[in-house]
């Protein structure tokens, strides 16, 4: 990223403070009632006396380690279960038909089945936010295997390639694209379950603790609550873009960014390094 996007996102972040401060600080009341809220250097004072004790971080720890391993987990069985489908009709058959029943039903709907299947509350949780992000990687990874040229696979075939090595080889790379656009959704998808399975079950959390301000009008704990899901969330999604950005790194480059160095132009008198194209 150039100095000069940088400059201009922290910028922004800064006008967006900036306003809620004079809204909040001011008492404006447009029909929405900012003067509620509260203001920004009263949440910062909040966050500055939360990030000093031991249970905000441990809140933190415990809505990670649930969404790392709700997401693990979907992430993994999504990609399995939407390029078996995609690839074989009778998975598509067997499968198919339970999956779209499931599909339509929230996650956060399945806080009753969790508590009804799972010993513990932190297993459930875990369960919940598998099933939020399971559903976006399974159908973007099988429309993605479903769009794949044949012409890829044909032309392994013809070298000699296994149905294993095709798969790993050919199926699974070029289909990284669709799957890393799923697991973008399915992460922000995850947060938004697990920080709710923590409000209506949880002990511990980010979300946990954030209900409870609320139920002791600790409003400023709340949006520390809130701010600590939203980086939380910003720096979950980021790191899954750059991980595909990183696995994809063979795709042509947008629009805007530097092209790839050119070639060196031959000198006169020495041979090209390439060999010349038969006529």
């Amino acid at each position: 990223m150039t100095p000069g996007r940088r400059l201009l996102r922290l910028a922004s972040l800064g006008a967006a403070l900036l306003a809620w401060q004079l809204l909040t600080s001011l008492d404006v009341e447009l029909w929405l009632r900012f003067g509620q809220f509260p203001t920004v250097t009263e949440v910062a004072a909040k966050l500055a006396e939360r990030a000093s004790t031991a249970p905000y971080w441990e809140d933190l720890s415990s809505s990670l380690r649930r969404i790392v391993s709700g997401f693990a987990l979907a992430a993994a069985s999504g990609v399995a279960v939407g390029t078996a489908i995609a690839r074989s009709r009778v998975v598509a058959d067997v499968l198919g038909p339970v999956l779209e029943v499931l599909r339509p039903i929230p996650a956060i709907a399945l806080v009753p089945v969790a508590i009804l299947l799972f010993p513990s509350n932190e297993q459930g949780i875990v369960f919940i936010t598998c099933a939020a992000a399971f559903f976006p990687v399974l159908v973007s990874t099988r429309h993605a295997v479903a769009a794949l040229s044949p012409v890829w696979e044909e032309a392994a075939l013809t070298m000699g390639a296994g149905r294993g090595r095709i798969l790993l080889s050919v199926v699974l790379p070029g289909s990284l694209p669709g799957i890393f656009g799923g697991l973008s959704v399915g992460i922000g998808v995850s947060w938004i379950c697990v920080i709710s399975a923590e409000m209506i079950s949880g002990e511990y959390g980010v979300g946990y603790r954030t209900w409870q301000d609320y139920t002791v009008v600790d409003y400023p704990g709340v949006f520390v609550g809130m701010a600590t899901i939203g980086a939380l969330g910003w720096l979950t999604s980021t790191a899954v873009e750059r991980l595909g950005r990183r696995l994809t790194h063979w795709l042509p480059t947008r629009p805007g960014r530097p092209a790839p160095a050119a070639a060196p132009k031959p000198v006169p008198g020495r041979p090209s390094a390439e060999p010349a194209l038969l006529p």
